[in-house]
């Protein structure tokens, strides 16, 4: 399968293994932590730069709730068949922990020339061995960071992998920690060869999951694809996200429900409980804790007001990638219609809510787009862009860019998202975001505005500033 996207990724891999083969450092040998959601292209990625590197390299994939004695036992004829250059001196080779299966691994690379070993899936092992830990910082310590060795630690739990490099547990400060994204929106344009309002639409759907863009054809529209994916109950499009979550949250857990109820539309706190409980809210006492494992998880995002007034009561709640976003709003009504197949019905069902949907989901797009373009010479101070609402979201403003976060010291624009198929951003949206700027704590009267449109402006705003579809896919490249 041909390899999409990711040169930024490929790009620093790359650098650390050109450090390796330098010899720059304090050891000779390097240690990644590459941590991204399932799915993401975590395992494609490093084996990619295996491949590219030509180097030889060690690739062993985890299985998760697997006897340890069994995994140790794979590891050691995985290196005992690699094109490690000492392999043949660890075939039959027995180990009766990780300490001696990992000095074998030592023992089988080069002393002379670099070499990739990559340990995917790195949190399953710990579940089923405690002592893997302190046994690789050991063998590091004594043995592997004294060999050209880049060694790629992967793990898609991403609170385990977080926890793993933290102080005092024994690897701290060993590896380097590298977070791998889903393909951005400019990847996925690259990919299905679409204008950039339709890329933008493609990455809302697809939310950059590798497996979801390489199923839409290059040229279909939104509309095409999505007939197609719903002809098919083993469609990536559904299949993905629902292999994600019976991963992360299976569907009895009270996790889940607290994901459903964001995915449904759910913002705030008392919303969310009321949503999420079964006889009657969830308690505080109970959503708290759920609420920050899943923000620790990478599942959920949090948004605060951004303004010169401190606001941390009136939080909103998002799902944090672009994909389970729509999966969670749509699929789970659309899969029972698909799998008896009436696709054209959750079609149907998809394109009512379509636009409303979508002028939520694209805003947090908009501003991370935002961040990467500003500040520029028009703006040379803002270095955070959000958004502000009241408790009753009246007015609720979509961008405030400020000089600082999570209170700012000034607000430098306030600006709307208006993500129209057709209708471009007119006199009657100015007006509207003029009125509602003067309610943002720290903004004056004369505070620049600003607009982002998806089909363009009328004539004659007085708009400081105006972008389009192609400014932010622009900003990922």
């Amino acid at each position: 399968m041909e390899f999409h996207g990711r040169s930024s990724d490929l790009r620093l891999l790359q650098q650390q293994l050109d450090d390796v083969r330098t010899g720059t450092g304090t050891t000779r040998g390097r240690a990644l932590m590459l941590s991204g959601r399932r799915r993401v292209g975590k395992s494609r990625l490093v084996q990619e730069l295996c491949d590219r590197s030509d180097l030889p390299s060690v690739v062993f994939q985890a299985t998760r709730r697997r006897n340890p004695a069994a995994e140790r036992r794979d590891f050691l004829d995985i290196v005992a068949h690699s094109d490690l250059p000492g392999a043949d001196l660890v075939a039959g080779l027995t180990a009766s922990d990780w300490n001696q299966a990992l000095r074998a691994l030592a023992v089988a690379l080069p002393d002379d020339g670099p070499a990739v070993v990559v340990i995917d899936e790195l949190p399953w092992l710990t579940e089923q061995d405690l002592e893997l830990e302190g046994a690789l910082q050991t063998v590091w310590d004594r043995h592997l960071a004294h060999k050209p060795v880049l060694l790629v630690l992967v793990g898609s739990d991403l609170s385990i992998m977080t926890a793993l490099q933290e102080h005092g547990r024994p690897f701290f400060g060993r590896a380097r920690p590298i977070r791998i994204e889903p393909l951005h929106v400019a990847d996925v344009q690259d990919a299905t060869g679409l204008d950039a309002a339709a890329a933008v639409d493609a990455y809302l759907v697809t939310g950059g999951f590798p497996e979801i863009v390489q199923s839409w054809r290059p040229g279909s529209t939104l509309r095409t694809f999505l007939a197609e994916s719903l002809t098919n109950p083993l469609s990536p499009l559904l299949v993905s996200g629902e292999l994600s979550m019976l991963g992360e949250f299976p569907q009895a857990t009270s996790a889940r429900s607290v994901l459903d109820a964001v995915g449904s539309g759910e913002r705030t706190f008392s919303t969310i409980a009321a949503a999420a409980g079964n006889d009657g809210p969830l308690k505080s006492g109970t959503l708290g804790p759920l609420l920050t494992t899943l923000q620790d998880r990478g599942a959920l995002a949090v948004d605060s007001p951004l303004s010169t007034r401190a606001d941390t009561k009136n939080k909103r709640y998002r799902v944090a990638d672009a994909y389970l976003r729509f999966w969670l709003a749509f699929a789970p009504r659309a899969i029972p219609l698909v799998e008896r197949g009436h696709g054209e019905r959750a079609l149907a069902q998809i394109e009512r809510s379509w636009a409303s949907w979508r002028g939520r989901a694209v805003e947090p797009l908009v501003r991370e787009s935002l961040r990467r373009l500003l500040p520029d010479k028009s703006w040379p101070i803002v270095n955070a862009v959000g958004g502000w609402w009241n408790r009753r979201n009246n007015p609720e403003v979509d961008l405030v860019g400020t000089d600082h976060e999570p209170v700012a010291r000034s607000v430098e624009l306030v600006g709307s998202v208006k993500w129209h198929d057709t209708r471009p951003f007119d006199r009657r949206e100015y007006d509207a975001l003029a009125r509602a700027a003067v309610a943002v704590p720290g903004a004056s009267e004369d505070v620049p505005l600003v607009g982002v449109s998806r089909s363009g402006f009328v004539d004659g705003l007085p708009l400081a500033a105006a972008w389009g579809p192609g400014d932010l896919v622009a900003a990922w490249r």
